[in-house]
């Protein structure tokens, strides 16, 4: 059995100071994971973020909350996602959704399918992601 694991979703901070306090902060009162998430509202972009907050730490695992499969290409996904994973020693915990904020595909020109599409596009995207993330590392 493994042990329960607590995480914070975080997606702004007024400066970088301000950022790896959080994450020091988060990672002494013993939370196990800081999550970003992926939307195109006032956030910060989730993997840049991820590598300051696991630089700032020693065991903090850091993770996307999660990462729109339609407005990312799973191949550049792939090769993100490993590059984090080695920035970070190893702590990354890469969360891949299907979508749901119709208004962020209206803003980019991308169709908005329904679930049922979405979701099977992030399962074919899945494929290429683990096939790709494993040639890159």
């Amino acid at each position: 059995m493994k042990p329960f694991r607590f995480g914070v979703n975080l997606w702004h901070a007024a400066s970088r100071a301000a950022w790896v306090d959080k994450a020091r902060q988060l990672e002494a009162l013993g939370y196990a994971v800081l999550s970003v998430p992926d939307h195109l509202a006032d956030c910060l972009a989730p993997l840049p973020a991820l590598v300051s907050a696991a630089e700032a730490t020693t065991h903090l695992r850091v993770g996307t909350y999660v990462l729109n499969n339609d407005l990312r290409h799973p191949v550049l996904v792939a090769r993100e996602a490993a590059t984090v994973d080695l920035l970070t020693d190893g702590r990354l915990q890469l969360g891949l959704g299907a979508g749901f904020m119709q208004a962020e595909y209206d803003q980019l020109g991308v169709r908005f399918d329904p679930g049922g599409r979405r979701v099977e596009r992030l399962a074919g995207h899945c494929q290429l992601h683990a096939k790709n993330w494993t040639s890159v590392q």
